[in-house]
């Protein structure tokens, strides 16, 4: 049975505080680790490229940089082609791994877990109350594409189950990241989405959040790096540091993330 707005809320936000794993990486050999802290120059701001789910949290952690916020994976792509950044953070392991193996940034630090939720519109037409009922006839799933980390971990999640080719059958849309899905599911074009907790809480009441079971849980983790070509070396080191610190990791949580 689906919960109410405010015990999903209570439900979710407890699940992300006890539930989400991980502990932030060593700091050796990364650029973090490499210097001690430094003031920061008052006129920097810094180009921030970061997942399209850290939009509604990471400008109340710093609100004087540059953000651009996107799909990881097409994040990665601007910064193998030069695109000004100082700081990428990713909503996986395995694009910034892939930019640090190629030599373009300091080791990735995680800083942050989060929960693959599914989401349906208020009024629930498809009357979709559990993961059982996406693969239905004529359901309509909207995900991320498999570029997007939320688009593989919902693949992830289908594999999971044993249900990938039910509910690739149903799936109608594929969209560039998680604030496409909920713009989609809150318009009432798809009956269910997948995006993550913190998405679904920053919808508020646009549309209605519903929890997977544990068996389909992707491993969902957050990492951040020193993007190498960076003139404001000693700035990006103190916005991770920021992130890290416990009023960083407060405002995440209170975004629904868990602890990195």
């Amino acid at each position: 049975m689906r919960m109410s707005s405010m015990a999903t809320k209570r439900r979710f936000a407890a699940v992300a505080a006890t539930g989400a794993i991980g502990a932030c990486a060593v700091l050796a050999n990364s650029a973090v680790g490499q210097a001690a802290p430094v003031a920061r120059d008052a006129h920097v701001r810094l180009n921030i490229l970061g997942a399209a789910s850290l939009a509604n949290v990471f400008p109340n952690i710093a609100p004087f940089e540059n953000y651009t916020f996107n799909g990881s994976g097409a994040l990665e792509t601007d910064i193998e082609q030069g695109a000004p950044a100082d700081v990428y953070a990713a909503a996986n392991f395995k694009d910034p791994e892939a930019l640090y193996t190629a030599g373009l940034v300091y080791k990735p630090v995680e800083f942050a877990t989060n929960l693959l939720v599914m989401i349906v519109p208020k009024d629930n037409p498809a009357h979709i109350k559990s993961v059982a009922d996406i693969t239905n006839p004529g359901v309509k799933i909207v995900v991320c594409n498999a570029t997007v980390p939320c688009g593989d971990y919902a693949s992830s999640a289908f594999a999971n189950l044993g249900i990938t080719a039910a509910a690739d059958a149903n799936i109608v849309s594929e969209e560039t990241d998680v604030t496409q899905v909920v713009a989609q599911i809150a318009a009432g074009q798809g009956d269910v989405g997948f995006v993550y907790i913190t998405d679904a809480l920053a919808a508020k009441n646009k549309v209605t959040p519903i929890l997977l079971p544990a068996a389909a849980m992707p491993h969902t983790q957050d990492f951040i790096a020193v993007v190498k070509a960076t003139p404001n070396l000693a700035a990006a080191q103190a916005f991770i540091k920021l992130v890290l610190s416990s009023k960083g990791q407060r405002l995440l949580r209170a975004a629904g993330f868990g602890k990195g």
